[in-house]
């Protein structure tokens, strides 16, 4: 695994880079970083050069300034800025959570840089009927953080969501259903991640789940979007944007295995199933 830096507007971006073949930009959920795709790289790497980045504003990939609200289309920039500084081809691209926000914006307004994406269930609600409904749930549990801190926040999330535990995204946090199990990542990990937890609540969540994409400047490129989702979120929260995602682009929905975070619950299966969505393309 090699390590390197990449200036970007307003950031430095740190990103990781293992084996070799075209490449497969990783893009993890909110308040995570390049480390959770750890359990599943080695096996990536034997088909791909996968390329693992910190998202701007996380502890490794530092603001130039002071914390501030971010979006899809910015982190999208900066995955395509990144893409060219690593391939000259279109590339992979998986993305869970708010990463996979991110990877649906990399398509819609950089599709000649990507060759498929996977986008492991957007949090994008606001392609839900009952929109509203969701925005004001989100805009609770930035509230329960103001008020109450990280743990509160996260406890009014899992209770709207039935989301998985680990800091991989919105909705994470309590898993209503058994949960798989799964070894935790290391201590340094898990305190680096839970140090990302406030930047996440005040400036992503909402910023992110209230994102809408143009499904009309996606509608071309459909045939190289998968949207996903994991096979134990059925009927939960997260699950749905995936499913109402295929549905207006009339495109099919891609279980995997796990819940919501399922590459850390099970990334054996999980890296199994990738590969033969991938490489059926």
């Amino acid at each position: 695994m090699h390590v390197h830096t990449l200036k970007v507007p307003g950031a430095t971006l740190r990103y990781e880079t293992r084996g070799s073949g075209p490449a497969l930009l990783l893009l993890p959920g909110g308040g995570a970083d390049a480390a959770v795709w750890d359990p599943l790289a080695a096996t990536l790497a034997d088909h791909f050069t996968v390329v693992a980045c910190d998202p701007r504003g996380t502890t490794r990939s530092p603001l130039d300034g002071p914390p501030e609200d971010q979006s899809p289309a910015e982190q999208a920039d900066d995955a395509a800025l990144l893409l060219a500084a690593v391939t000259d081809e279109p590339a992979y691209v998986l993305g869970i959570s708010a990463g996979a926000i991110v990877a649906v914006d990399l398509l819609q307004r950089h599709p000649d840089l990507v060759r498929r994406v996977v986008a492991h269930e957007p949090p994008l609600v606001e392609l839900l009927p009952d929109a509203a409904e969701q925005r004001s749930f989100f805009a609770s549990v930035v509230q329960a953080h103001r008020e109450r801190g990280v743990e509160a926040a996260m406890a009014v999330m899992a209770a709207g969501t039935g989301g998985d535990d680990g800091a991989a995204g919105p909705g994470t946090g309590g898993e209503r259903r058994a949960p798989a199990a799964h070894t935790p990542p290391p201590p340094e990990v898990f305190r680096r991640m839970s140090a990302n937890a406030p930047f996440f609540l005040e400036h992503q969540l909402r910023q992110f789940t209230g994102h809408v994409p143009d499904l009309d400047a996606l509608a071309p490129h459909a045939d190289r979007l998968v949207p996903a989702a994991g096979e134990e979120s059925r009927g939960l929260l997260l699950r749905r944007p995936a499913e109402a995602l295929a549905r207006r682009l009339g495109v099919e929905l891609a279980e995997f295995p796990g819940g919501h975070v399922g590459c850390v619950e099970r990334p054996a299966a999980f890296a199994d199933r990738l590969l033969d969505v991938l490489l059926k393309s």
